[in-house]
């Protein structure tokens, strides 16, 4: 799987040129208005943001950059890090030191040259806010590509595929594959076709995520329109499935020879590489019934992911007033600061999640469509192994009545 450094570094000029005089707050009265709006949006949700009070204090009476070194370097804990930034400060200082290559601040410039410290927190705290701002950077962001790979070694897809069978019981599985809507302000002309099936404009995340809660694959460039299906059929991670890190040595099961695959829902199609649970009807028997529920288990993964990704990362929860192609950029970004986290244990508060939740129910995300055309034969040969496998080695389950 590729490294952290290794992302930031060879893909993407993360944070770069930053304008600060767009991305703080130039005056004390947007200050207070920035205060009252983000006082009352915590007092709905019943918690107030320390950190945030102490800059919006320290701002009023302070220029952004004594500020920053009176206050932030100074007198902050890991609390009000996390509350800010989303990281304590030695992740932040870990960061910091992968991006000295891309954002060193240039040598020659009309005003001072804005700290490289201070140009990460810019970026980690409006992403990680729902404040309002106009522009951060023209270079902002990742590769100018809206797809980003981050395939695992073959090495590290058996360890994956490890861990998912020792944590859900199922062997091969690499991944697991799933689609969120994030909000994007659409082009006038183009707003039918950005809008989802709840009516409000989007673009679609599509992502695999291991047993980590780590994004190995995105893919953010379709409008919300799309169904999950012809997302992934558009994707580079379907036309080079065949690139796919394979086992080495496919696993035999039940006399069907199984190499790695991902788990998806019914919007997807059931391939040798994606499986999926049968469709419930009332024909469906105890063993299979039993495979569901094994494959929900694991897919949980995806949808936990996603909520961390979330809460940590509020930009992806409102409509932005970046320009439409831009936003995948940011999507992609926030994902790469996701793994960052990820990797470093850096947790996530639940009280994030809570505030998180009530501003996602504002823009609910649309139900998914099962895909309904036939399914690949030997793929469904594969399922059958994998369902007589679980059936006779584990104890049949049954979901859970809601």
């Amino acid at each position: 799987m590729i490294t952290n450094k290794q992302y930031f570094l060879q893909q993407s000029p993360l944070l770069s040129s930053i304008n600060l005089t767009e991305a703080l707050p130039p005056d004390g009265l947007r200050i207070k208005r920035r205060a009252e709006t983000h006082r009352k949006m915590m007092t709905q949700t019943g918690h107030q943001h320390k950190g945030l009070w102490r800059e919006v204090a320290l701002t009023l009476s302070a220029a952004p950059k004594d500020w920053w070194e009176r206050v932030v370097l100074k007198e902050f804990d890991d609390e009000e890090w996390k509350e800010n930034f989303r990281m304590t400060c030695r992740s932040f200082n870990k960061l910091c030191g992968m991006m000295e290559g891309v954002l060193k601040p240039e040598d020659v410039t009309v005003r001072a040259p804005v700290p490289l410290e201070m140009r990460v927190t810019i970026v980690l705290y409006k992403l990680a806010s729902c404040l309002k701002y106009r522009v951060v950077a023209n270079q902002f962001g990742v590769h100018k590509s809206t797809v980003k790979k981050f395939v695992p070694t073959t090495e590290e897809a058996i360890s994956i595929a490890r861990r998912f069978e020792q944590k859900f019981h199922i062997p091969q599985i690499i991944g697991c594959i799933d689609a969120t809507h994030i909000p994007v302000l659409p082009p006038s002309d183009g707003y039918k076709d950005f809008a989802n099936r709840k009516g409000w404009p989007s673009y679609v995340l599509q992502a695999v995520v291991d047993d980590m809660y780590r994004f190995w694959n995105i893919n953010c460039k379709m409008p919300g329109c799309a169904h999950d299906a012809n997302v992934l059929s558009q994707s580079m991670l379907f036309s080079q499935a065949h690139l796919l890190p394979n086992s080495q040595e496919p696993r035999e099961v039940n006399g069907i020879s199984i190499d790695h695959f991902m788990l998806g829902d019914p919007a997807y199609p059931l391939l040798d590489w994606l499986m999926k649970g049968y469709t419930h009807s009332p024909n469906i028997t105890p063993e299979q019934e039993s495979f569901n529920v094994h494959l929900s288990s694991a897919r949980t993964t995806v949808e936990i992911a996603f909520g961390r990704l979330k809460s940590c990362w509020r930009v992806l929860l409102k409509r932005s007033h970046f320009h439409f192609t831009f936003t995948p950029h940011i999507i992609a970004t926030c994902c790469a600061l996701h793994n960052f986290c990820e990797n470093e244990k850096e947790s996530v508060n639940p009280i994030w999640t809570v505030e998180a939740a009530v501003l996602e129910a504002d823009l609910p995300q649309p139900s998914g469509r099962a895909y309904n055309s036939s399914d690949n034969a030997n793929a469904q040969r594969i399922r059958v192994a994998l369902t007589e496998y679980l059936s006779e080695n584990f104890p049949l389950r049954r979901p859970y009545l809601s």
